[in-house]
């Protein structure tokens, strides 16, 4: 236990100082195999196999997919769609913050990945806000703590990791953390309500018609139509069984590309050789750290260390409520010192045991995971999301900082509490859809 002590301590150490994560797990895994004295050759062969999942092919298209929206401003007419939407139903002074955390909803249901949508959303939204009045701050901050449901709402690509590293079902991860994406997606909403209901914001011009109205309805529609079938294409296949989730995001990259050269004529050969690039350099990175940590993982069951653990968290917890308790304030930690996909990774090679050891159901542990990932990656001190947003919407950590706290501990820490201690939340689709049982 001491080894693997020493080891953790070290890595925590490397990623402070600025070492890759992929890396510093590296150093873990060297640490651990001469500590207990481990024959690399017998572990290697059995994680080898884990890494020739087909599935895993789809964690670098469903990237690419999400890069190549976030390149070509396809995001832009979903967004145009969205806002008539919300001039219709007359959300008020604060409806075009519902419209930013409605369609970083919905553009993280084509995307998969809490980067792409902070990055396509908040390029579009953030100068839209701060025109109509919004603090420049706030903007930022709504996006950082709204672009968190990337990890959440279908296809996730951090969910496509854990369900490979726990054996679970794709399609039953990504539907237990969809009801703590909509819970979420409230609580922002109304908590923007509350944070503008004094600023003079300028109220957006209103079509004086039902004619110009129905019009301006159809106009978008019409134009967002290609962008909006996207999420139908991709996750209708596989929740229909058509297609697995690997063949749903390739269909979802040849749609894209088609969509945007043809109908949008937006998307250029220098856009896609750079999508590629970037897919390639995150999925490249993200198995490295899959194949450290799967190293790590297996020492430790073979060393007995995983079972000792998880005995002795269950022994000395007086029961469900601190175990998960004890849980959330690791993954917390977690979250805020590694990105959402390491972070993801690193729980299931390694909390996921002793989660399961304690009485938590699998796909009730993805949600956890999920909303532990979310929270932590704009809380400070690495918030890398929090800082995207602040470069994107050129906003200073003075400004955005304190709404975003507002966000996190007001809007988003209610929902991670939520979600631990009701499993119901999380297991109500996959049960509807029989992929919990």
């Amino acid at each position: 236990m001491e080894g693997v002590i020493l080891g953790f301590i070290i890595v925590i150490a490397l990623i402070v100082m600025g070492v890759p994560i992929a890396m510093a797990f590296g150093v873990l895994a060297f640490i651990l195999l001469a500590w207990f004295n481990q024959d690399a050759s017998y572990l290697l062969p059995t994680i080898f196999i884990k890494m020739r999942s087909v599935v895993l092919l789809s964690v670098p298209l469903f990237i690419l997919f999400g890069s190549i929206l976030d390149t070509s401003g396809l995001a832009g007419k979903m967004i145009d769609f969205v806002n008539s939407i919300g001039q219709i139903i007359k959300l008020g002074k604060s409806g075009l913050g519902t419209v930013t955390v409605a369609a970083t909803a919905m553009f993280s249901a084509i995307s998969g990945t809490d980067s792409a949508a902070i990055a396509c959303i908040g390029t579009i939204m953030i100068p839209r806000l701060v025109a109509q009045g919004y603090q420049r701050g706030h903007a930022t901050a709504l996006i950082a703590c709204s672009g968190i449901l990337g990890q959440l709402v279908p296809p996730s690509v951090p969910m496509i990791f854990y369900a490979i590293m726990t054996g679970n079902s794709v399609p039953g991860c990504w539907l237990a953390t969809l009801g703590p994406a909509i819970i979420i997606v409230i609580m922002y909403s109304f908590l923007n309500m509350l944070m503008v209901r004094n600023l003079p914001l300028k109220m957006p011009p209103k079509l004086p018609t039902l004619k110009e109205q129905t019009k301006a309805i159809l106009v978008s529609t019409y134009r967002a139509i290609p962008i909006l079938v996207l999420p139908v294409v991709v996750l209708g296949g596989v929740y229909g069984g058509v297609v697995t989730p690997t063949e749903a995001a390739c269909l979802g990259v040849v749609y894209v590309i088609v969509a945007g050269c043809l109908f949008y004529r937006t998307v250029r050969y220098e856009e896609i050789k750079s999508a590629m690039i970037s897919a390639s350099v995150i999925s490249g990175v993200v198995l490295v750290m899959i194949f450290f940590t799967e190293i790590t993982s297996k020492i430790l069951i073979v060393e007995g260390i995983t079972e000792s653990l998880s005995n002795w968290v269950v022994a000395h917890s007086p029961n469900m409520l601190v175990t998960l308790a004890m849980i959330n304030i690791v993954l917390l930690f977690m979250g805020m010192i590694m990105n959402d996909l390491s972070g993801t990774v690193l729980a299931a090679a390694l909390l996921y045991p002793i989660a399961i050891n304690a009485g938590v159901h699998p796909l009730h542990f993805a949600a956890i995971v999920g909303v532990n990932m979310g929270l932590g990656t704009v809380t400070p001190p690495t918030a890398p999301m929090l800082y995207l947003a602040g470069r994107i919407g050129n906003s200073s950590a003075e400004e955005y900082m304190k709404p975003a706290l507002f966000l996190m501990w007001v809007g988003m820490l209610p929902v991670v509490i939520i979600t631990t201690y009701w499993s119901g939340l999380s297991l109500y689709m996959p049960n509807l859809a029989g992929y919990s049982r």
